[in-house]
């Protein structure tokens, strides 16, 4: 007989809930509660029945968004009374089957560093996963790296060909185990199996591995890194090159041999305390070290013995380091073998296995065939990878002490993709759009319902292997969230790979496709994630995307209204000549030499003949600036008369090319070697002077009202460029930095300003790769609240080209809505 009292309800629950411990926890908290029904993954959500007495089930219903398992995210809840069934009065709870249809709701967890227990459990002599580089539970481990399609089932995972052991399968299906219906699960008996080779063994796995042979195999990887080899180890999303980041020669050897002589190498630590040693970390710095996603986080050196003992080359650029923790039981395990008998705790390089502009490498043979000259030793395992993830990198939120702040991302992959954004424009009906992203630093983004999926980083689409990356990228997501676009939106510019590829598919399928101008969409990105609809100011602050007018632009104040649609450009900064075209991005000092034209100031500075500031760091006066200075002084003639014949010299408006000239007038970065290396030197400069704590006054001299057609307002770059002259003539080129920093954040404000009196908007977002200088993104929100307006910055994901994909199809969503389509 049922209870009188009895009532039933079936609950459907939306969001990151599979793969992720969410059925044992329900399974708990009904038993705790006295509950009858089932609980069961479907291709909708989690579905939950329950029976009891209201008490009982209200209570259930209250704990369960408070008490989530870690990794756990609640999207919706969505109940539904029944009546109740006398069959289940006193029957017990139940965790039935997965059942799967197409059309899913379901969010994917991303892959998740190991957890505080699981590593007990590699630590512990008595565990049988001691020292194992495969453990895992439901609140740690792969997810999105080895998921073929949804329900998140082990038979839908790479682990389908590693059958479960007994004492695994005890785990696996007992409800108030950690590991129960953990997909990736195994121990040394039934998983996966790690091995090493050189360039002349072959690469299949040994017929079984014991504890004891692979603790062998961590202490011959070990003696490799030690005696200063480089080895490539096979990760969670693609393989590594790791070497010992304490040597020099091995440093400088992995530089050579990836073609990277200055941009910064990660390195990877034992622990936080680690970390506190060598960096100066903020509590925002060790939240975001010590979550679960585990990113690579930009965090400033401390100087002193321990850091030091680092080498100078790791980051010869900038004042801070990109640190990351061991995210994978394989890191974690090695480092434990490292750090036996070690002096100072080991630190290892840990960057990206490929060759220069070139996707990750994947599988093993894959590997030993593309990265033979890289590579001394390869750390092999036998779980296939699915999907190429590289780590994310993440500063902490400008200006930011608090632990509790979001990451401030510079690139956003492993640990956060494929986390959706949700989306106020859009509801649960909205049809599917394409966001194709940009040529740099590429993503995709695909919507479904009222969520917006931004891909992991790609990379630069320069190269076949890369585009062939980004079209992997695309079949994949779409398939594991079974949706195909009915829109697809790209860039203007017509040369980039994925506005081509969006041009192919519109044409193949049939579908409409937009063109949304670089910067609107960047523009876009922030307004959408902030859910700005109305009219809002946006400052784009980027180096180049293809304007309306077919200039270059790259410094621009845009009025948006996302949700009518509409966009227009009320102020940029004042176009400056591009000597020789693109040849002035890579060799900054042509950028100078215009702007020294412009100013008709025809003499060479001095710090481009002399040597640099004794107070300069000892990199920066490399062999590379020495034959720069050289180039500039040969060429200097020949630029100048093409710049006033107006010769291949188109114009820009670019904030970042404006940042190049000014490291180039302060002879700090003449020519460059990889994106945005003027600029970071240039930030790292400012940091040597003392910093003020708010612009310089007198920054509204540098704005310039409209003066006819276009009717833009102007910061004046020459202006800007003559005060860095002028600064650097009388207290030296760090100062010279700072100032030029606060005038260019003062002046952008004051433009904003301007542009809030005649449109009434008080939001203004703040978008483009400039804005991960920590510098300008702490100084510029400063002076726009100085103002009275309110900064919007990104949150979900980063400023730059990596975010802009979400602005195409947000835009696109609002077109199908109005139903604006070409």
């Amino acid at each position: 007989m049922k209870n009188a009292t009895d009532i039933r309800c079936r609950c459907l629950v939306g969001g990151q809930v599979q793969g992720v411990g969410f059925r044992p926890f329900v399974y708990r908290l009904a038993v705790e509660e006295g509950l009858s029904g089932q609980v069961g993954n479907t291709s909708d959500g989690v579905c939950l029945e329950l029976q009891g007495e209201a008490a009982a089930v209200e209570r259930f219903l209250r704990r369960l968004p408070e008490e989530l398992p870690p990794l756990a995210r609640l999207a919706r809840l969505e109940r539904t009374d029944l009546p109740p069934d006398p069959a289940l009065s006193g029957t017990p709870f139940q965790i039935v089957q997965s059942t799967g249809r197409s059309g899913h709701s379901v969010l994917v967890s991303p892959d998740m560093g190991i957890c505080a227990d699981c590593l007990r459990d590699m630590r512990d002599p008595r565990n049988p996963r001691f020292g194992y580089a495969f453990t895992n539970c439901t609140n740690c481990g792969p997810r999105y790296t080895i998921t073929r399609s949804i329900p998140y089932d082990r038979a839908t995972t790479s682990m389908a060909c590693f059958p479960l052991c007994p004492r695994c399968a005890a785990e696996y299906g007992d409800p108030l185990d950690r590991r129960f219906h953990a997909q990736p699960v195994a121990c040394p008996e039934c998983g996966p199996r790690l091995w090493l080779v050189t360039h002349a063994q072959d690469s299949a796995p040994p017929a079984r591995v014991t504890p004891g042979a692979a603790r062998t195999t961590l202490r011959q990887a070990a003696d490799l890194l030690r005696n200063g080899d480089i080895l490539a180890l096979k990760g969670l999303g693609g393989f590594q090159l790791a070497c010992d980041a304490r040597q020099d020669a091995a440093v400088a050897r992995l530089r050579e041999r990836k073609s990277r002589p200055h941009k910064a190498l990660a390195v990877m630590l034992p622990d936080g305390e680690a970390a506190r040693g060598l960096c100066d970390l903020s509590p925002a710095h060790e939240a975001l070290l010590l979550s679960p996603e585990k990113p690579i986080v930009l965090c400033p050196l401390r100087r002193g013995a321990a850091a030091d003992a680092l080498s100078p080359l790791l980051a010869p650029d900038t004042g801070t380091l990109g640190i990351m923790l061991p995210y994978t039981p394989l890191h974690a395990a090695l480092f434990d073998v490292l750090d036996e008998d070690a002096a100072l705790p080991p630190a290892l390089v840990m960057t990206s296995a490929n060759a220069r502009g070139e996707p990750l490498c994947l599988g093993n043979r894959e590997a030993l065939s593309r990265l033979g000259a890289q590579a001394d030793a390869f750390l092999l395992h036998n779980r296939d990878i699915l999907v190429r993830v590289d780590d994310s990198v993440a500063g902490v939120f400008p200006g930011s002490t608090d632990a509790g702040n979001q990451p401030f991302f510079h690139r956003r992959a492993r640990g956060y993709v494929p986390r959706p954004v949700p989306l106020a424009l859009a509801g649960e009906d909205a049809p599917t759009v394409c966001g194709a992203g940009a040529e740099l630093k590429a993503t995709l983004c695909l919507t479904r319902g009222g969520y917006a999926f931004v891909s992991q980083h790609i990379g630069d689409l320069e190269n076949l292997p890369t585009f062939r990356f980004y079209e992997e990228v695309s079949a994949h997501l779409e398939n594991l969230l079974e949706v195909r676009p009915q829109l697809l939106v790209c860039d203007l510019h017509p040369d980039f790979l994925s506005a081509r590829w969006a041009e192919d598919r519109a044409r193949r399928e049939g579908l409409p496709l937009l063109r949304l101008q670089h910067h609107a969409a960047h523009a876009a990105a922030v307004l959408a994630e902030c859910g700005e609809l109305d009219g809002a100011l946006a400052l784009c602050l980027d180096g180049t995307g293809l304007g309306e007018d077919g200039q270059i632009w790259g410094g621009e104040l845009i009025h948006m209204a996302l949700g009518d649609l509409s966009w227009r450009r009320l102020g940029r900064l004042r176009p400056f000549a591009l000597p020789g075209g693109e040849a002035a991005i890579r060799e900054p000092w042509r950028l100078a030499l215009a702007l020294r034209e412009q100013l008709a100031q025809t003499s060479l500075p001095a710090s481009w003949t002399d040597a640099p500031d004794r107070d300069l760091p000892a990199a920066w006066s490399d062999a590379l600036l020495h034959d720069a200075r050289a180039a500039a002084c040969a060429q200097a003639p020949m630029l100048r008369e093409m710049l006033r014949r107006g010769v291949n010299s188109p114009l820009t408006s670019s904030c970042g090319r404006l940042f190049d000239a000014v490291a180039a007038e302060l002879g700090i970065c003449l020519t460059t070697s990889y994106e945005g290396q003027a600029a970071i030197r240039l930030e790292r400069l400012a940091g040597l002077a003392t910093r003020p704590d708010a612009p310089p006054e007198g920054t509204e001299a540098f704005l310039r009202p409209p003066d006819g057609a276009p009717d833009l307002w102007e910061v004046d770059c020459a202006a800007l460029f003559a005060a860095v002259q002028a600064d650097a003539a009388t207290d030296g080129a760090a100062a010279a930095a700072l100032r030029f920093h606060g005038r260019l954040a003062g002046s952008l404000a004051h433009m904003a300003a301007q542009a809030a009196a005649r449109t009434g908007c008080r939001a203004v977002a703040l978008a483009g790769g400039c804005l991960q200088n920590a510098l300008l993104a702490r100084l510029l929100p400063q002076a726009l609240r100085g103002h009275g307006l309110r900064p919007l910055l990104p949150v979900e994901l980063p400023p730059g080209d990596g975010g802009l994909s979400l602005g195409q199809a947000a835009w696109g969503l609002r077109a199908l809505r109005l139903r604006q389509l070409p």
